[in-house]
């Protein structure tokens, strides 16, 4: 075991007994204050001071105000969305569960915006961690591996993490080994992926259109808050077109038709909407993993009939609806390949949108192929929708244009 223990990196120690030390603290401050004054009680106390002072724990200990209370929920809040963290201790049982770990915001580095290399030709090879990301142990088949990053879970392990919950457990047992694959609590998270100086803007943002984190919002919710965004930033209503075009993103993500969007979905988007503003595409290439990288190239092939290096215009807007298909429940079978790009499904939000049907569709795009995109092209106009794809969510964090 220690062998095996040797091969993490030093800074995960760190980081974990860095944990251990502040819960020990926190334990420590959550005990009664009575207790703290009962403890003190075999020395004398007359002085005026004193008094006032136990007076004060005394109205601690009683419970905030309301105001109080609302006000230290959204401080947490923000500081949950500060951090990172989709699921906090305090929401489970502390008996039996791992503390989460503490995410550390990437950076960007000089080169990012240079173009990567990504080869056509040379496929890559694809070796999940032989170790479970939490415990740090090997139990070969038990383990669940992530189609996104090469980490792999247990089961169990996610259960005390507090990240797998009611049917969720189901839903990684039967789709971790599939095409459909799985996303770990890292790659689902598409929050993770901003700077702190990205995070910072987005927050600011959130504040200025009164947006509560972990909050739901509704249509009229959304729209108000894409307007009032828009008018920020250009100085000027929003026109009736852009209007509908967030109308049909809401629709996208609230995938279960339930009249409101999950805080999480909606932070997904405005999280992939903000890197798709802020960083190039050479940078946002750089995020992709190997696994994703395969997968583009698995449906680029496949749409390269002829092998000539080229296809249509509309296969490659054909090809970004093909990204979300995974997150089709009637789909989450291991014959169902991200690389199968045939006519869009009835149930597809191309087939759904103004009520047009796909054979009205396709015939106007053919229409419009006239531009022929390599694989350097494919990539950069797909590698947002790829990124946005990354989450467990059915929801379409960015919807694909018709």
């Amino acid at each position: 075991m220690g062998v095996l223990m040797s091969r993490r990196q030093t800074v995960e120690r760190v980081q974990k007994v860095s944990l251990a030390v502040s819960a020990f603290k926190d334990g420590l401050r959550e005990q009664p204050s009575t207790r703290r004054r009962g403890e003190a009680g075999t020395s004398r106390r007359g002085t005026l001071e004193q008094e006032v002072q136990e007076g004060e724990e005394e109205a601690a200990s009683a419970g905030p105000s309301q105001p109080e209370e609302s006000s230290a929920s959204a401080k947490a809040a923000w500081e949950r969305l500060r951090d990172g963290r989709g699921v906090e201790p305090e929401e489970f049982e502390r008996a039996n569960r791992f503390t989460p770990p503490a995410f550390i915001r990437p950076k960007r580095e000089l080169h990012d915006d240079e173009p990567p290399d990504i080869s056509l030709e040379q496929r890559e090879q694809i070796v999940n961690d032989e170790m479970c990301e939490i415990c740090e142990v090997w139990t070969a088949e038990s383990l669940f591996p992530c189609r996104i990053c090469p980490r792999v879970y247990h089961d169990g392990c996610l259960r005390r993490m507090g990240y797998l919950q009611k049917d969720s457990t189901v839903e990684v047992t039967e789709t971790a080994h599939t095409e459909t694959g799985w996303s770990c609590y890292y790659c689902d998270n598409l929050n993770l992926l901003l700077t702190e100086e990205e995070m910072y803007s987005l927050m600011e943002t959130l504040k200025n259109c009164k947006i509560i984190p972990g909050t739901c919002l509704t249509l009229d919710d959304f729209l108000h808050y894409k307007h009032l965004v828009h008018k920020q930033q250009f100085e000027k209503p929003m026109a009736e077109a852009q209007e509908e075009q967030a109308a049909l993103q809401f629709n996208a993500l609230d995938h279960d038709k339930k009249g409101h969007i999950e805080w999480q979905d909606f932070l997904s988007h405005e999280s992939i909407q903000l890197l798709q503003k802020l960083r190039p595409q050479n940078a946002l290439l750089r995020l992709l993993t190997p696994k994703e990288r395969e997968r583009a190239r698995a449906a680029f092939l496949a749409l390269d009939q002829d092998n000539d290096g080229f296809i249509g215009e509309g296969e490659c807007r054909q090809a970004r609806h093909t990204w979300f298909r995974k997150h089709q429940k009637e789909m989450l079978s291991c014959n169902v390949s991200i690389s199968h790009v045939g006519p869009i499904s009835e149930g597809s939000p191309a087939s759904s949108r103004n009520g047009k049907s796909p054979e009205k569709i396709l015939p106007a795009t053919k229409q419009e192929e006239p531009r022929t995109i390599d694989w350097p092209g494919f990539l950069r106009e797909n590698v947002v929708y790829i990124l946005a794809a990354r989450p467990n969510s059915a929801a379409l964090h960015l919807q694909p244009p018709a």
